[in-house]
């Protein structure tokens, strides 16, 4: 019984942390001040970066031209992981969350998406894409607050539902990533990508 009321618990202590140190970093740096270096920051598990590579880069880098943050490639060596983690999701116009059991169940990405959460509840701003690598029933996903309570608001995508319509899959997240009516409808183009 100490364990059903403590866990829950620390899970909101954890929470209010993370809210806080996203708080203090938007103050900080402050909202306008921060430039835009990506389109999206990918959040996604180690198990997941098979899939990553092979499926998403080729799509949305090669084919489609969007310029993605992903934490092996493009985080600062050196800063400490939070910092990084911080700097990714506000330096990048959207955050799209590789959902996965693997996904669920890490700390670091619990974390990711606790940022990327705060952003959206802060800025009031669709600035979270939630795609689905698998199909996680309800009940699993009631043992994560954050997720279960996002699913229950947000629309998002599901990989195994799109079969063999790989392509209708990859135009909705193309959509998901465009901004009408601002001045990032086009793909950010950084000289990463003018190299070659």
């Amino acid at each position: 019984m100490a364990t059903s009321i403590f866990v829950p618990f620390l899970w909101h202590l954890a929470y209010a942390y993370y809210l806080f140190l996203a708080f203090i970093y938007d103050k900080r740096k402050g909202r306008k001040a921060s430039p835009l270096h990506y389109d999206a920051f990918v959040s996604y598990n180690v198990y997941d970066e098979a899939w990553v590579y092979e499926e998403m880069l080729p799509v949305l880098e090669g084919e489609q031209g969007w310029r993605l943050c992903l934490h092996h490639r493009d985080f600062e060596p050196g800063k400490p992981i939070v910092e990084n983690i911080t700097d990714a999701i506000y330096g990048s116009r959207k955050t799209i969350c590789v959902i996965s059991r693997h996904y669920l169940q890490s700390e670091w990405c619990s974390r990711e998406i606790q940022m990327a959460s705060y952003r959206l509840f802060n800025e009031q701003d669709d600035v979270l894409i939630l795609l689905f690598m698998e199909d996680i029933p309800a009940r699993e996903l009631s043992l994560y607050y954050r997720m279960r309570s996002l699913v229950k608001r947000r629309t998002y995508l599901s990989w195994p539902q799109a079969g063999q319509h790989t392509g209708v899959f990859w135009e909705n997240v193309r959509r998901a990533l465009r901004t009408p009516g601002s001045q990032t409808d086009n793909p950010i183009r950084g000289f990463f990508q003018n190299k070659a």
